[in-house]
């Protein structure tokens, strides 16, 4: 019943529209007498009709990200304030260099995370390397460390102090023979070298002790006698279980 109800329903719908196709349709008389007769465009309409207005190939602000209009919108300004007009052609070009920088910027993100790198050491002057108490050009088991630690403790310069106890820590551990130290050298290449040749006590507290160090000292975290005092004792147990 379903079955031929649709089809009576299919059938009905149909005539319903060509009958309307029929009301719809309207007969245009055409007079045999009448003669048409073809017209020319003017050869100048095309030279007429010129300009942006009636450019209807372009697309004029399609898909335009903000970047695109950003450029759009300064190189308008300096043309109108200085009378510099900057081609379509160098905009994408621009474009396209933006781009290559991003993209460089967002790989290089992604390899010093994924290489262990603390977040607040990438966009300073070489990580967390080591560059100055002339380490460059002495090596750092012949400083003596603890004769700066006391006169930056004398100084009240304990971010300064902090650094020196970082020191005193990749001294003992070059003097073990766990590292190899050199003054270029980040905290992961070390980190990465301990890890091979010592226990999980002393990776896991060289992982503690940079992270103290970066923060404080690459983070410029101004620090007192009493936090200094707290951050010393992580520093003198990593110590001692190194040289133990």
């Amino acid at each position: 019943m379903i079955k031929y109800s649709f089809i009576i329903f299919f059938l009905f719908s149909f005539f319903c529209g060509f009958t309307q196709q029929e009301k719809d349709s309207v007969a245009i008389p055409i007079d045999e007498d009448q003669t048409l007769n073809a017209r020319d465009f003017n050869g100048e309409l095309k030279d007429k009709y010129t300009g942006d207005d009636f450019n209807y190939t372009s697309q004029e602000g399609e898909a335009q990200n903000l970047i695109m209009r950003f450029l759009k919108w300064f190189f308008n300004w300096v043309d109108e304030s200085f009378g510099v007009n900057i081609p379509p052609y160098t905009l994408e070009i621009i474009e396209y260099l933006i781009y290559i920088l991003m993209g460089g910027l967002i790989i290089y993100l992604f390899i010093r995370f994924f290489s262990g790198e603390n977040f607040s050491s990438l966009f300073t002057k070489k990580a967390t390397s080591i560059m100055d108490v002339n380490l460059s050009e002495e090596h750092i088991e012949n400083v003596d460390l603890d004769v700066l630690i006391k006169s930056a403790i004398d100084n009240k310069d304990y971010r300064l102090a902090v650094r020196y106890q970082y020191l005193i820590i990749l001294k003992a551990l070059s003097e073990k023979g766990i590292i190899e130290w050199n003054y270029e050298k980040t905290n992961s290449d070390y980190q990465n070298e301990i890890e091979k040749h010592q226990s999980n006590n002393v990776y896991l507290g060289f992982k503690d002790v940079s992270y103290l160090y970066d923060y404080i000292w690459y983070g410029e975290q101004e620090i007192d006698i009493d936090k200094y005092s707290l951050v010393e004792k992580r520093f003198t147990t990593l110590k001692n279980t190194i040289i133990k």
